[in-house]
């Protein structure tokens, strides 16, 4: 009797188990792919922050091929994890001669690892003219890629992460292919002076004073673009040239030269406008990273502070290198066809007639890398590029953070970019909007002495309309 209940028992018991793992194979939920919003925006902020080292020493970069690198980084990255972000378009298809690879849906990626890749691997080939010269800068890429490798690969298997960071690899070489056919662009950094036939006379850019640099850059406007329209890249025509004191002309140079010479005198709010010039500027190689990377930095550490996740951050940063490749090309582009000289050209030869003390006016830009006092850019002053940056990057960074349901009105913060910077007024400057930056941006290049008004209100004007085109692609489904 107890072997039949033993029988019975054991019976039952196969049964039953066979009946419960047939209903746990029918029945198992499949755990979710993590997307890309489940991570957190650490890889953009570790990668923008190496690319802000470098870009301080990178000969040949200001101001066109940097604009145009952070475009194809932001837009490469985004396209490499685009297929992670289920409200997000790929954007691969406005853009003749690109193709994406083929994403594998039923796999799971790490999405940081992706990231990660795209940025190694587009940042040695755009600044691989850095290896010998600058061997210590240089070699932060490979470092930074190989400890965000060995992080990742403590937080995934080693089946996914290799699958992520050949996504990564494949979408880069991609977006590389697609970059090295813009013939105006690529490389161009190694030649940033070619030769040039600049229009000579009364009113024509020449080169300035003191080290009397010849034109950078001066076919930049052939590049292309990613949402800025032709008929859009070309600025208004600048104010009348006129030599005349009564004419508007006149009295922007005369705003110029009085507001440095006040500067210089030590006059009433000199020391908020040396500020302001100083903060801003970013001018100098080898002092501090460039004007358009100036807009990546205050974007760090705003994404920051918000905690942004890694989808968000993926979008911030496509539309903002975007915005500034486009708003780069429309503003040399119109450098070059109008050709204005710059204020202490106009200044020393017009208004020397009027104001003695103008025939030895200087600006207050000086480069203490070389020693030289007194410089300007050498390119035409019309439009202002630092206004055209600062206004592309504040409308974008406003599309993000302002007048919504988290900020309803405008946003506020501290810009601690150069905290630590002894050579200049580096204090944190407290701004109270985007558009704030923007013309903050803009009118510093005033009291330095390097442009008049009308360059930096036609510079905000292109920005923000070149943003304003990115912002209109087809980003959400």
């Amino acid at each position: 009797m107890k072997r039949f209940y033993l029988f019975r028992n054991l019976f039952l018991t196969a049964v039953f188990s066979a009946f419960f793992f047939q209903s746990c194979r029918e029945y198992q939920v499949e755990q979710p792919v993590a997307l890309v919003k489940s991570f957190d925006n650490k890889v953009y902020l570790e990668w923008n922050d190496v690319f802000l080292q470098i870009d301080r020493y990178a000969v040949g970069y200001r101001p066109g091929p940097v604009p145009h690198a952070l475009g194809y980084l932001g837009f490469a990255a985004y396209e490499a994890v685009v297929p992670g972000m289920p409200q997000y378009n790929s954007m691969a298809n406005l853009y003749s001669g690109l193709s994406i690879p083929k994403f594998d849906e039923d796999k799971e990626y790490y999405w940081p690892a992706v990231v990660n890749e795209v940025y190694a691997y587009l940042m040695k080939r755009f600044f691989f003219h850095m290896e010998n010269e600058y061997a210590q800068e240089f070699a932060k890429i490979e470092q930074t890629r190989i400890r965000l490798h060995n992080e990742y690969a403590s937080k995934t298997t080693p089946e996914i992460l290799e699958r992520s960071e050949a996504r990564g690899v494949e979408v880069a070489r991609a977006v590389y292919d697609w970059e090295r056919s813009d013939e105006a662009a690529h490389n161009a950094f190694l030649n940033p002076q070619p030769p040039y036939n600049a229009p000579q006379g009364p009113g024509f850019w020449e080169p300035t004073i003191p080290d009397f640099v010849q034109a950078l850059f001066p076919f930049w406007g052939q590049v292309r673009t990613f949402a800025l329209p032709e008929e859009e890249q070309l600025a208004r025509p600048p104010i009348p040239y006129s030599e005349n004191p009564q004419s508007l002309f006149f009295s922007q140079a005369f705003e110029a030269y009085s507001t440095v010479k006040n500067i210089k005198d030590g006059g009433p709010g000199a020391f908020e406008q040396r500020w302001l010039g100083e903060f801003w500027s970013d001018d100098i190689l080898g002092l501090t990273f460039s004007p358009p990377a100036r807009l990546i930095a205050v974007a760090n550490q705003v994404v920051e502070a918000e905690k942004m996740n890694l989808e968000e951050a993926a979008e911030c940063y496509a539309k903002m290198g975007m915005a500034l490749n486009d708003v780069s090309v429309a503003i040399w582009q119109s450098k070059y066809v109008y050709n204005l000289e710059r204020p202490v050209s106009y200044i020393r030869r017009v208004m020397s007639q009027y104001y003695p003390d103008a025939a030895n006016w200087t600006t207050l830009l000086n480069n203490p890398v070389s020693g030289h006092q007194g410089i300007t850019p050498a390119f035409p002053a019309y439009p202002s590029g630092h206004s055209g940056f600062g206004g592309a990057g504040g409308k974008i960074l406003s599309s993000f953070f302002e007048f919504n349901s988290k900020h309803p009105g405008t946003y506020t913060f501290t810009d601690k970019c150069h905290i630590y910077r002894s050579e200049f007024i580096g204090t944190p400057r407290t701004l109270s909007s985007f558009k704030d930056l923007a013309y903050e941006d803009a009118y510093s290049r005033i009291p330095l002495g390097v442009h008049f008004r009308m360059d930096c209100d036609e510079g905000v004007r292109l920005g923000e309309i070149a943003a304003q085109r990115v912002l209109e692609l087809p980003w959400k489904k």
